[in-house]
């Protein structure tokens, strides 16, 4: 009887492909890119880093916090230009020098977009603050939360635009933007949870938060944003 199950085993073995040089390479290369990413995004972003960690109630001064995230749109187009460059080159990726080259070609539309998103917010959490006093409160602040959902929205997908069409226009990208987050609603639901996610790490803990959370479930925002431009461009997501 052990003579006959023995090549059984074996046969079945030899049809099992063994884990190669590829496959633990990918695997190094997301998580040498996530770990880069964490860190760079940590640099980029130190003074909202740093007043998080010093701050005791940093909901309490929310307009201030606010204000200094408008390191973050720039910074947020590096990683995505790092993602960008981990699906392209693949195991030979270079995720320091892709983040760095991403975060120079972006930084003129990223960072308007993102000082007019941080306006649009302070404007719609002032209204929200003021709203809840009226009588009208029951139904403005519903509103007032859909719009700042929008705006966060529509930011980071335009984000993620500048990052794959580098000649589009930032009027275009915002249309575009809004036009996709409508339209793939459910990938927007699912990009306001993460980022909330990502958001209370950094508010519980903001030295650990930054460093291990940001990354891993920024790559899931990208995938998903990358995925709602290639379909409506009608190219393959893995060949943009």
């Amino acid at each position: 009887m052990s003579s006959v199950a023995q090549p059984k085993r074996r046969g079945l073995a030899g049809r099992i492909p063994s884990p190669g040089f590829e496959a633990f390479g990918s695997i190094f290369g997301f998580i040498y890119t996530f770990l880069a990413g964490n860190v760079l995004l940590a640099l980029a972003n130190a003074p909202l880093v740093l007043c998080l960690a010093l701050v005791a109630d940093p909901i309490a001064a929310w307009p201030f916090f606010l204000a200094l995230s408008v390191t973050v749109p720039p910074s947020l187009a590096g990683l995505f230009a790092a993602f960008k460059a981990l699906n392209d080159d693949g195991t030979s990726v270079k995720p320091v020098a892709a983040f760095l080259r991403g975060y120079r070609r972006s930084f003129r539309r990223a960072a308007p977009l993102g000082l007019a998103a941080v306006a649009v917010l302070l404007f719609l959490g002032v209204d929200l603050v003021i709203v809840q006093a009226l009588p009208a409160g029951a139904v403005l602040v519903p509103l007032i939360v859909v719009a700042v959902a929008v705006t966060v929205t529509v930011a980071v997908m335009a984000i993620a635009g500048v990052v794959l069409l580098p000649e589009a226009g930032l009027k275009g990208l915002l249309k575009a933007a809004l036009y996709l987050s409508v339209q793939r609603w459910y990938l927007s639901l699912a990009m306001l949870v993460l980022l909330g996610i990502v958001a209370s790490a950094a508010l519980l803990q903001p030295v650990l938060g930054v460093a291990l959370a940001p990354a891993p479930l920024l790559f899931v925002v990208w995938s998903n944003a990358a995925y709602a431009f290639h379909a409506a461009l009608g190219k393959n997501p893995k060949n943009p």
